[in-house]
């Protein structure tokens, strides 16, 4: 019954958070500030009523003074009430182009500044990356990306794609890792304490002086990070 009731005020919590959000990017359209704040409108209303505790580590995300890419683990949708609560100040991020049909969100979602990919076409991809790169490179914005590409639903991070660590090369900006620990499978929803999340940022890792070549190496060294991280934040979670 819990459950139920949790998912109606849910349900009505993500019309209002996206009615108010869509208002707020129509007063200022692409400003990179609007993703900060209309993820706190979806999260922090959606963590009280989850009755989710997040301990959250971030002090080196959300103190971070320049442009940096931005790479976190994808478990599920309730990601964007998780993580909302750690966006920093002037963040976007990338999105599947079909995200632009959900009412409300994907409409605000684009007026926040946000980029949509079609990653079915090459071509509007390639240039989507070029306008990541120069905003990265000229705007004093950070880019968000889930690097695995689609939701791991809890089963482990899956293999990352390039595109995140092609964009930090070349635009000669750090990646900062931000970790979540395995929520989606431990949630109890009809429980009134819903579970515990940790999250944790990494300390970025430079790529000044870097090239292409040395993307597969980058790639590796942050995924193995941020798997050791998780295992950890488990580990902790479950001796708790």
């Amino acid at each position: 019954m819990l459950f139920l009731l949790r998912m109606l005020a849910m349900g009505v919590h993500f019309i209002l958070a996206g009615v108010l959000g869509l208002l707020l990017g129509l007063c200022r359209p692409f400003n990179p500030d609007n993703s900060r704040l209309c993820a706190r409108l979806y999260s922090l209303p959606a963590l009280w009523l989850l009755r989710l505790k997040l301990k959250r580590d971030v002090q080196g995300l959300l103190g971070h003074q320049r442009s940096a890419v931005i790479v976190a683990n994808h478990q599920s949708n309730y990601d964007l009430y998780v993580l909302g609560s750690v966006v920093p100040e002037r963040t976007v991020s990338i999105g599947k182009k079909s995200l632009k049909w959900v009412p409300f969100f994907g409409q605000l979602y684009w007026l926040a500044g946000n980029v949509l990919l079609d990653r079915g076409n090459a071509a509007q991809a390639k240039r989507a990356m070029l306008t990541t790169t120069d905003t990265l490179k000229h705007k004093d914005t950070s880019i968000w990306v889930f690097p695995e590409g689609t939701r791991n639903l809890g089963q482990g991070l899956l293999p990352f794609k390039k595109g995140a660590f092609q964009m930090a090369i070349a635009a000669g900006v750090p990646i900062i890792p931000v970790c979540v620990s395995t929520y989606v499978k431990h949630m109890q929803l009809n429980r009134w304490n819903s579970g515990q999340i940790m999250i944790r940022a990494l300390p970025a890792i430079a790529t000044a002086g870097l090239s292409q070549d040395d993307l597969p190496r980058l790639l590796e060294d942050c995924r193995t990070q941020m798997q050791q991280c998780i295992d950890a934040m488990d580990q902790q979670l479950e001796a708790a």
